[in-house]
C-alpha cells in the first residue's frame, strides 16, 4: 500500500463521539459490537508524523469497523497534534491520557471490559500508545503524571517511532519532525526533556509490547523495532518483534490488505480471544 492508498482508508461511523476538551481535535469515537457485552477493548491512536497533515482518525475507521464486527469494542482517540493551539508537549500527551481514562466513564453504559484493554498505535500513534502504557513510570514532578492511570494489558506498536532520544534522525528522516516539536524544550526544571515523552526512557513498563512492521516499511524499519526490543527485554519486560511479509508502513493499519490476518491475530491474542 502506497500513501495514496492509506488516505483513501475509511469505515462506518462510530456509535458515538465524545469530547474531553474543548478543542476541535479533543474528542474520541467508539465502536460498539452487536450483542451483549462484556466488550474486550481496543484503544487505537492515529499516525500522521504528529501532524494534521495526513489525517489519522478518519483512516483508523478502517481497523475499527472490523474490529467492531469481531466484537471488540474500539475507542479511536484524536488529540491534538504538535502543529496545532495547544498541541506538541504537554498538551498532546495530556490529551491521550485524558481520552484513554475517559473510557472508565463509558464501561458501564456500554459494556466495556476494561480487565482487557489493549493499546493499538500507528506510527506515530505507536510513540503514543507506548507511552501511554508506560504512564505509571512517569515521574511525580512531570506535569503528565496521573495518580490511577488506566491499566493495560498490552500495547501493540504498528510501525512505532518510540524512541525520541535515539531515533531523532529517523524521525527527522521519515517525519521531518525535530524532536523539539515532540518533547519539548529543555529548561533548568526539565533538563531532559525525554523522561517523560520517550517510552524508551520509561522501561520496564510493565506491559507486553507487541512491534509489528511491514517487510518494506523505510519510514520505521524494522531494525527500529528490534532495537526497542531489546532494550525493552534487557529492562525485564517483555516484548516481540513481528514482520509483515511484503507490507509496507501502511499495510500495517487496512483491514484489507494481506497483512490484516497477522495484525488482528495479534489484537485478539493481547486481548485473550481466540484466534
Amino acid at each position: 500500500m502506497t500513501l495514496d492508498d492509506y488516505l483513501a482508508l475509511n469505515g462506518r461511523a462510530p456509535d458515538l463521539r465524545v469530547d474531553y476538551g474543548d478543542g476541535p481535535s479533543q474528542f474520541a469515537e467508539l465502536f460498539v459490537p452487536q450483542g451483549a457485552g462484556p466488550f474486550p477493548v481496543v484503544a487505537l491512536i492515529h499516525g500522521g508524523c504528529w501532524t494534521v497533515q495526513y489525517g489519522g482518525i478518519a483512516q483508523m475507521r478502517n481497523m475499527a469497523t472490523e474490529l467492531a464486527r469481531q466484537g471488540i469494542a474500539v475507542w479511536n482517540i484524536e488529540y491534538r497534534c504538535h502543529d496545532q493551539p495547544g498541541g506538541g508537549y504537554p498538551g498532546m500527551y495530556q490529551d491521550v491520557a485524558r481520552a484513554l481514562d475517559g473510557l472508565r466513564a463509558l464501561a458501564a453504559p456500554h459494556g466495556l471490559d476494561l480487565s482487557r484493554v489493549a493499546l493499538v498505535g500507528h506510527s506515530a500513534g505507536g510513540h503514543l500508545a507506548q507511552w501511554a502504557a508506560a504512564r505509571a513510570r512517569l515521574p511525580r514532578s512531570s506535569p503528565l503524571f496521573v495518580t490511577d492511570p488506566l491499566p493495560v494489558a498490552a500495547v501493540i506498536s504498528l510501525g512505532g517511532l518510540a524512541d525520541l532520544r535515539n531515533e531523532a534522525a529517523l524521525i527527522l528522516c521519515s517525519c521531518e519532525r525535530e524532536t523539539a516539536q515532540l518533547a519539548g524544550q529543555p529548561s533548568a526544571a526539565r533538563p531532559d526533556v525525554f523522561a517523560d515523552t520517550s517510552p524508551a526512557e520509561l522501561l520496564p513498563c510493565g506491559v507486553r509490547t507487541v512491534l509489528i512492521h511491514g517487510e518494506f516499511d523505510t519510514i520505521s524499519p524494522l531494525r527500529a523495532g528490534e532495537d526497542y526490543a531489546r532494550r525493552a527485554r534487557a529492562a525485564g519486560d517483555a516484548a516481540e518483534v513481528i514482520v509483515l511479509p511484503g507490507g509496507s508502513h501502511y499495510d500495517e493499519v487496512s483491514a484489507g490488505s494481506p497483512c490484516w490476518p497477522i495484525v488482528v491475530g495479534q489484537i485478539r491474542k493481547a486481548l485473550g480471544m481466540a484466534a
